[in-house]
């Protein structure tokens, strides 16, 4: 089960890195669904991150729950930091930016949806399924 779900997190993160090159994904402005910007570096950090997860399935159940257990903590802390300075750390945006503060805002919250459901996910598979396998 840990090696399917990191073939999904495979497809889920290539697709998060071809969006900005899908026709009608992005507005005028360059946002992705008209919420947040993805540039060259952060469809970098999803297609490591997509081959991460590739690499890891194709190896062992261990690795795969090494890959979600690291990769969901790393991305569930991001989708935390963005709520609260506006900037995740993974495109180290809370280093080159000054904060915006805590924002509970629907668009804030679609901006940091996917990092927190993706990070969650993986990181309570990682350490929930299988565990006595």
């Amino acid at each position: 089960m840990l090696r399917k779900i990191c073939y999904g997190y495979f497809v889920a993160l290539m697709i998060a890195a071809s969006i900005n090159y899908l026709p009608g994904l992005t507005d005028e402005n360059g946002l992705a669904f008209g919420i947040f910007a993805l540039d060259l570096y952060d469809d970098a950090l999803h297609v490591a991150s997509a081959l991460w997860a590739l690499v890891a399935g194709l190896i062992s159940k261990n690795a795969a729950r090494t890959f979600l257990v690291l990769f969901g903590a790393a991305y569930l802390g991001d989708g935390v930091f963005g709520f609260f300075t506006g900037y995740g750390f993974l495109d180290l945006g809370i280093f080159t930016n000054d904060s915006l503060g805590m924002d509970m805002s629907l668009p804030r919250v679609f901006a940091n949806l996917p990092h927190l459901a993706l990070g969650g996910f993986a990181l309570l598979a990682g350490l929930r399924f299988e565990k006595d396998q």
